[in-house]
């Protein structure tokens, strides 16, 4: 994944999660807010309890391979992915299908909101 389509930066973090939208699986949490840029952007974020800086890494590694699989960075949406625990209990092809399957999800609620805020603002 290339740095062009990364999260970098704390306050762009945190303008994402304060939209507080977001969608949960077992491995994943994933939030997700309109994206600022002309492209979208993933932050990744594995926290300490996760283990070593060794396996965090390996981790991160690992999720940016099935962002690149699932994703062609053309969504509606920038995002965070937050990694739980239960990503080191899983296969990878299991983590990847969960994650697939909340990006679905978000590309139909960011679809829908889109929609829902054009006739709001229609009805104006």
């Amino acid at each position: 994944m290339k740095k062009l389509y990364r999260v970098k930066k704390n306050r762009e973090f945190t303008r994402i999660m304060n939209q507080k939208r977001f969608v949960s699986c077992p491995a994943f949490s994933v939030y997700y807010a309109p994206r600022a840029e002309t492209i979208s952007r993933i932050g990744i974020s594995v926290g300490k309890k996760l283990g070593g800086a060794v396996v965090r890494n390996k981790v991160k590694r690992q999720v940016r391979m099935m962002v690149q699989h699932i994703t062609g960075f053309d969504e509606k949406f920038d995002c965070i992915i937050l990694v739980r625990m239960a990503y080191l209990k899983q296969a990878f092809a299991e983590n990847e299908h969960d994650l697939a399957k909340s990006f679905t999800t978000i590309r139909l609620k960011s679809s829908a909101l889109s929609i829902k805020e054009t006739h709001e603002t229609t009805a104006q």
